[in-house]
């Protein structure tokens, strides 16, 4: 008998929305951990560790001066490069706890610790600036996974054209190299239970892509089969993705402010729609016909997660979703009837 869909006849119900936090600053991105703490990114320049409790604490991004040497930039201009600019917005937690930064606004992957303490990974690839880096995940196997939304600058003018220079690199035995390209503007990615696909978020596609990995050679990693994992236009613009345990994909739809999942078998299924219909409606003509400007996504947003961009499942049972957001300054939350899949900072490694 095949067992049936936990989000058969399921919606989010308003008045269940609880919130978390306050006078946050872009909480783009959300990690939970098994504890029941939350940490988010901020646009200050750092992230926000939210205990269980309630209590909060912005970590601010610094220098970290243990790995400066002789020839190396001097602390100050370190302390400078992490100050201009900076916007962190994926995050992955490292092995060791430390947290791994995909920074928006300096176009570089870096890693800080719990107290703060920051140094750059990678900013270039192949002799070339990195590119617009939108998003950072890690596996089982401790590689590195690392979107790039564009190498067009201004970045803006590629969620209005289309343009597909976005790419996907994996940081593999200390290297970092470009494993797909040609993407819509790349944004999250996920890894299914097994991690036998990689699931890839085009945000002006605006769909899902998969690729298949392919560990036949040791040294390093493939992805292959590449192919369009639900509708080829899922009507909104998608942003942050999460599978749940039964294997459903979970989507953010930025702007018209939509959260949506695209079950096993490909079906679109809407859990909550917090748009402003008209607005939307606009947005997407203008998205379509390519003649989308700043005010016209400037005028679509909803009220729960303004610009909702992210879904992170935690709680002791995994089954709180937290939505993160660009324009909210806190995080909403609420009870779902099926769990998330784990992250790989909840499991034992391979």
């Amino acid at each position: 008998m095949t067992q049936a869909n936990p989000l058969d006849g399921f919606s989010v119900e308003r008045a269940q929305i609880g919130y978390v936090g306050n006078e946050l600053q872009r909480p783009e991105c959300i990690l939970a951990e098994a504890d029941g703490s939350l940490w988010s990114a901020d646009a200050r320049g750092g992230v926000v560790h939210i205990a269980t409790d309630g209590t909060q604490r912005f970590i601010g991004q610094s220098a970290d001066t243990r790995f400066s040497a002789a020839g190396s930039a001097s602390v100050a201009q370190m302390e400078s490069r992490l100050t201009t600019g900076t916007l962190p917005n994926g995050l992955a937690f490292c092995a060791d706890g430390s947290i791994l930064i995909s920074n928006f606004g300096s176009d570089r992957l870096e890693v800080m610790d719990r107290e703060g303490r920051t140094r750059t990974l990678y900013d270039s690839i192949d002799g070339q600036p990195i590119g617009k880096v939108n998003f950072v995940l890690r596996d089982s196997r401790d590689r590195i996974w690392l979107t790039v939304s564009t190498r067009v600058n201004p970045w803006t003018q590629a969620l209005a054209t289309g343009v597909r220079d976005g790419y996907v690199a994996v940081v593999e035995n200390g290297r970092l190299r470009v494993v797909a390209d040609g993407f819509s503007f790349t944004n999250e990615v996920r890894l299914d239970a097994r991690e036998e696909w990689l699931y890839v978020v085009e945000t002006t596609g605006p769909c899902i892509t998969r690729l298949r990995l392919d560990e036949s050679d040791p040294a390093q990693v493939r992805l292959t089969d590449r192919q369009l994992f639900g509708p080829a236009h899922l009507g909104g613009m998608p942003d942050g993705i999460a599978f749940d345990a039964y294997g459903n994909l979970w989507c953010t739809l930025i702007m018209v402010d939509r959260l949506v999942a695209i079950t096993p078998e490909g079906e679109l299924r809407t859990l909550l729609d917090d748009g402003d219909a008209a607005a939307s409606a606009h947005l997407m003509r203008r998205f379509d016909d390519r003649s989308l400007t700043s005010e016209d996504m400037q005028r679509a947003r909803g009220s729960i997660a303004p610009w909702m961009a992210s879904i992170t499942f935690g709680g002791p049972d995994l089954r709180t979703v937290y939505l993160g957001s660009l324009l909210g300054t806190r995080i909403p939350f609420f009870r779902s009837p099926v769990a998330g899949l784990p992250m790989v900072h909840w499991r034992a490694p391979k």
